[in-house]
């Protein structure tokens, strides 16, 4: 990457986001965010996580955006976002990515913030967690402890149910089949430096309780409910307790779970930003690196 720096005069920063293989020029509205960060005057391109021949010691900061593979090859990408945060800045880091790659954290974040109950399972307290899940709750959703884009979700109503054959390998997490996804949808809120910015409201398609686009589902920007907004910062805040680290960035999925909104999911990893529909999306990621390579 060069600079278009004056010569004289002080260098441009200069910002590496990660992405994948699959998508070598990031997500949907990726271009959107390289215009932004060009307005601040920070020069940024596209790096495919794994590829050998990117120098990330020459970039200011790194932002991992769309690494979309992360959760197939963990122990990889967790080496790598070590060694590149022993060489650069990278927004929120190695320790929060190893933290938040386990969706057990869910159980512990439960304590602190309203949560989409959770129980951990391995193959050895498959049917006893799963037998008490079910007697408690109804249909429950088992999901992979590591995993993204909603892959891998098997919804059963009982330990004998013929859909577990559908599970890959342990570890799990299960939690109740929260019914308003399909009524009121999923929400997330985008918290940038302890600041909510934008609301993105989400609706699965049919009978799937899956919000992805891959699955159908259809996503929209709306204003920024306060409540909404506050239920999410607060969530941060809880992450950060439990972490041990502050959050530069995370989006916060909530679902109306008994009369009240339920954190779902902390995305503190690579969380879509949905610049597609939600295209000043891009400006407010831009001033987050700006602040921190200013």
């Amino acid at each position: 990457m060069t600079s278009s720096a004056r010569p004289g005069a002080s260098p441009r920063p200069r910002v590496l986001l990660a992405t994948f293989q699959l998508v070598p020029d990031g997500e949907d509205g990726g271009d959107l965010l390289l215009a932004a960060l060009e307005q601040r005057g920070i020069d940024a391109a596209w790096a495919v996580w794994d590829d050998p021949a990117v120098d990330w010691s020459a970039a200011d900061l790194v932002a991992v955006r769309s690494t979309w593979d992360y959760h197939r090859r963990l122990p990889e990408f967790l080496a790598w976002a070590r060694r590149t945060a022993s060489l650069t800045r990278v927004l929120n880091g190695p320790d929060v990515f190893a933290w938040n790659a386990d969706k057990s954290y869910l159980v512990g974040l439960g304590e602190l913030v309203p949560t989409v109950p959770t129980r951990t399972l391995g193959d050895a307290t498959l049917l006893p967690v799963l037998r008490e899940a079910t007697a408690a709750w109804g249909s429950v959703v088992v999901k992979p402890a590591t995993s993204a884009g909603g892959l891998g979700v098997v919804v059963v109503d009982a330990v004998d149910d013929q859909r577990l054959a559908g599970l890959g390998p342990a570890p799990w997490v299960v939690q109740p089949l929260v019914a308003s996804v399909r009524t009121e949808g999923e929400i997330s809120v985008f918290v940038l430096d302890g600041t909510a910015v934008l609301q993105v409201d989400k609706v699965p398609a049919g009978d799937e309780i899956r919000v992805h686009e891959h699955f159908g589902g259809s996503s929209r920007a709306v204003p920024l409910d306060p409540d909404l907004a506050a239920t999410a910062v607060a969530a941060v805040g809880a992450a950060e307790e439990l972490g041990g680290r502050r959050l530069d960035y995370a989006r916060i999925d909530l679902l109306r779970h008994e009369g009240r909104w339920a954190v779902s999911e902390v995305e503190a990893i690579e969380p879509g930003l949905y610049l597609d529909v939600a295209p000043p999306m891009a400006g407010h990621f831009a001033d987050l690196v700006a602040a921190r390579v200013g």
